[in-house]
């Protein structure tokens, strides 16, 4: 399972209270750096709005692919290491707005990862660090490191070499 924190609503769906749990100027804010950081071809400028603008943890040499969508209501969950790539139009979302509740969850990216484009990654996930995820995966649960994954729904399709490690560990 996810590491999600549920939080249940009455009446209405959880969607429809979104300024309940989440300010407008936030959102607002949020929406217009995302959209200038989607568009913007250099990665070190992207990068410093992610971190600067949008408190995301981003690693050094991380590069984020054009029209990538990082989480608009709460992207200070989202934490990316160093020397990763996110490929195009890939979603990263930490919240989930359901009928009678909503989730929020931190999204780790390790190092040295690569998310093929046109994936989506769910709340609460952890990508371990080398692992590749491929293009247009559902990521809804947890990537091992050095694994390789793909589809909808996501299946881990290889494991990291076993016969490379030192005799005796």
């Amino acid at each position: 399972m996810r590491r999600t924190d549920r939080y249940p609503v009455e009446g209405s769906n959880s969607l429809w209270q979104l300024y309940k749990t989440v300010p407008f100027v936030k959102v607002a804010w949020n929406f217009a750096i995302l959209q200038t950081a989607r568009y913007t071809p250099f990665f070190r400028v992207k990068n410093w709005m992610y971190r600067t603008l949008l408190r995301m943890e981003v690693g050094e040499k991380t590069a984020f692919a054009l029209m990538v969508m990082p989480d608009i209501l709460f992207p200070e969950k989202i934490k990316v290491g160093r020397n990763t790539v996110i490929g195009y139009n890939t979603t990263i979302l930490a919240h989930e707005y359901l009928v009678s509740e909503y989730r929020l969850g931190i999204v780790e990216i390790g190092d040295n990862v690569m998310v093929g484009a046109n994936s989506t990654i769910l709340p609460g996930v952890k990508i371990g660090d080398g692992a590749v995820v491929s293009a247009a995966t559902l990521v809804h649960r947890d990537v091992p490191a050095g694994a390789f994954a793909g589809g909808n729904p996501m299946q881990i399709i290889r494991m990291p070499d076993e016969s490379k490690k030192e005799p005796g560990k």
